[in-house]
């Protein structure tokens, strides 16, 4: 049975010898791709348009990676507006002046990253906003003053105490002389540090009552949820 398409089979071939490929072929006669590959099987392209052929799946295969990572750019973007608009949503439902809902979030915050094993209340981060953060809980839900707060950094090798000393006391509100000094991890000499990377910064006070109350509040918040969440779940299962 011949191909519906067979009278213009001689074109096609035509086309093909003159270093047109199977793609540009169907979109212009509207020929299916497997009936093309059958009718070339025997159609020999020379050097030169076996280059050219090549160049242009090349060229194309770059346009494509370009539009893709355009197009993931664009995907990636629209997610972070939808959960920064999101965010917005929560935040609004938030009472940001109630003290005990910013302890809970401290005290969350607490028993991720403080100390629990120490004789201070103490919290080390590399971010600046969760040492303001939790500077900033400590002043207002106990009157602790700056004063009474101790920074400690951990540093690679090679970067400069001094240096990342002022950068820390800028980025924290916190005077040089709280700063101890700094612990240099020698296991990273003849390394590169990466620029934005200013080690980790502890902060500390002596109030070990704080670090009790905070990780009291955690656990029991969180186990509380926890079973309720439980006891919920097994009421909907057995409904």
């Amino acid at each position: 049975m011949l191909s519906r398409w067979q009278n213009m089979k001689q074109r096609a071939i035509s086309m093909r010898r003159h270093g047109a490929s199977v793609r540009d072929i169907e979109k212009r006669l509207g020929i299916r791709r497997s009936t093309l590959s059958y009718w070339f099987t025997k159609v020999p392209l020379s050097e030169h348009h076996l280059k050219l052929l090549k160049k242009r799946a090349d060229n194309a295969l770059v346009k494509a990676r370009v539009e893709a990572v355009k197009w993931h750019n664009a995907q990636k973007t629209a997610r972070m507006e939808l959960a920064s608009a999101q965010a917005v949503q929560t935040i609004r439902n938030i009472d940001l002046n109630n003290n005990y809902i910013a302890e809970l979030a401290l005290a969350i915050l607490y028993l991720g990253e403080g100390a629990k094993k120490s004789v201070a209340t103490a919290l080390g981060n590399s971010d600046p906003l969760v040492l303001r953060f939790f500077i900033s809980m400590l002043k207002r839900l106990y009157n602790v003053p700056v004063s009474d707060m101790r920074c400690y950094l951990h540093l690679r090798a090679d970067q400069d105490p001094k240096k990342i000393i002022r950068y820390w006391s800028s980025a924290l509100e916190i005077p040089p002389q709280n700063f101890r000094k700094p612990i240099l991890d020698k296991r990273t000499s003849g390394r590169a540090t990466y620029p934005h990377y200013k080690g980790v910064c502890i902060i500390e006070c002596s109030r070990v009552a704080i670090q009790r109350k905070l990780v009291y509040i955690a656990n029991m918040f969180c186990n509380q949820i926890t079973e309720q969440w439980a006891v919920s779940s097994a009421g909907r299962a057995s409904a």
